[in-house]
């Protein structure tokens, strides 16, 4: 399949074109961005083109990638869509429930498939634990902290803008809602959203199933207390995510690979445009109980 990337910035860089060259069932076709001469860069390291004109890369590929922020994203995606392109979607899909709409609009309207790179919903380890507590009737209620610290270390991500206004409610928030959904079930409300340091925040949800589950988010957390933890307690007892199995470059592969079977088969993957849209609206009823965006303060 010919797929094009979108996007240059340090995601694009660490995780997409590694991941979109060194795939054998994907012809890494070229490379859009809004800076041309990033663009050039990269694409001569991976040793594609890199394209002036979006719209040209559009034209010349079955599927785009997108590395971008997600308000750069949702209404680019919907253009990749009317040109009947396949969606490999970074989260979160978009910011605003309307955004998000109208691409998954466009996607039905079009036929295309998607597919959005929840990076831990990919990695093998992840993945199975998943499905193995999805199995399992009776949980009870769950914890999720995420953690990171991107803003008071060397990570590549410190200089993003939409990170600093959204804060860890969009960019972290997404990682753990797409563990909590398939295990406890739609949220059927957001009990309760609360501030805390700098750009945390503090979420109750109730969920479809009877259970309930709390979730602290944060990209401001001090670099020893930075991690991802995941707990549900239930009939079955306790259960604890697993240690991450792969880094990103691979589990953007196997992200890749859903894309191509959703595409083969015609059936949705679980973490398609529509997920992705109801991710969106949970994380947005949120922030409207927080009283705005969700990052530092």
């Amino acid at each position: 399949m010919r797929i094009g990337l979108l996007g240059t910035g340090p995601w694009a860089d660490m995780a997409h074109a590694p991941a979109l060259s060194g795939h054998p069932g994907l012809d890494f076709v070229g490379v859009w961005g809004r800076r041309a001469e990033a663009a050039e860069e990269l694409a001569d390291r991976h040793g594609t083109r890199a394209y002036e004109d979006v719209d040209a890369l559009l034209a010349e590929v079955d599927a785009v990638a997108f590395a971008l922020p997600p308000s750069v994203q949702a209404p680019l995606a919907v253009r990749a869509a009317r040109a009947r392109c396949h969606l490999l979607l970074d989260k979160p899909v978009a910011t605003s429930v309307e955004e998000g709409r109208a691409l998954v609009e466009a996607a039905r309207e079009t036929g295309v498939s998607s597919v959005v790179f929840f990076t831990a919903r990919f990695q093998t380890a992840t993945e199975a634990w998943v499905a193995e507590q999805a199995a399992v009737d009776g949980w009870f209620t769950a914890r999720a902290e995420w953690l990171g610290s991107v803003f008071t270390s060397d990570s590549p991500f410190g200089a993003s803008p939409w990170r600093r206004e959204k804060g860890g409610l969009w960019d972290v928030g997404p990682h753990a809602l797409s563990l909590l959904l398939p295990v406890l079930g739609d949220v059927t409300r957001v009990a309760a959203a609360a501030r805390g340091p700098q750009d945390t925040v503090h979420l109750v949800l109730e969920h479809v199933g009877g259970a309930s589950s709390t979730l602290t988010l944060s990209l401001t957390a001090p670099p020893p207390a930075a991690g991802a933890t995941v707990e549900v307690r239930g009939k079955a007892g306790i259960t604890v995510l697993p240690p991450a199995s792969e880094g990103a470059v691979e589990a953007l592969k196997r992200a890749a690979d859903a894309l191509l079977a959703a595409v083969e088969t015609g059936r949705p993957h679980p973490c398609d445009a529509a997920f992705g849209l109801r991710v969106t609206e949970i994380l947005a009823e949120a922030e409207g109980q927080l009283g705005g965006a969700g990052g530092r303060r």
